[in-house]
């Protein structure tokens, strides 16, 4: 299992969702928290490619030996691919949260929602409470 880390070049949602802004896309997965207190993730189960997600609201979900967990889109936009490799081996969001464990690539339709979004040190900061 990956050691506690919130990478700085991410943004992040109080509901412990990360993205990675690249232009209009964005690159989303869960935090090291959200991987850490699901424990070991035995299935991902991805939005189809196409598929509208808005922010704030549950666009897949991840199994995990102790439970079903939404994950919460942490900006608007439209799934233009999703990390296939997930279906062999689910545990990549436990082992590189940030890297082999992506979830999901998104065109977004809204940049300005990334103004809502914690840097890494007021993410952080939301765990210490």
């Amino acid at each position: 299992m990956a050691d506690p880390s919130y990478p700085d070049d991410l943004r992040y949602h109080a509901e412990h969702d990360w993205a990675r802004i690249d232009g209009e896309s964005a690159t989303f997965g869960i935090t090291w928290y959200a991987q850490d207190a699901l424990g070991e993730v035995v299935f991902f189960d991805p939005p189809a490619v196409g598929t509208a997600v808005s922010k704030d609201e549950p666009y897949a979900e991840v199994e995990s030996v102790k439970a079903v967990s939404d994950v919460i889109s942490p900006l608007s936009g439209e799934i233009v691919e999703v990390n296939e490799a997930l279906a062999e081996t689910p545990e990549a969001i436990n082992e590189d949260p940030y890297g082999g464990g992506w979830l999901v690539r998104v065109r977004l339709s809204d940049p300005a929602e990334l103004d809502d979004l914690l840097d890494a040190d007021a993410y952080q900061a939301t765990l210490a409470g």
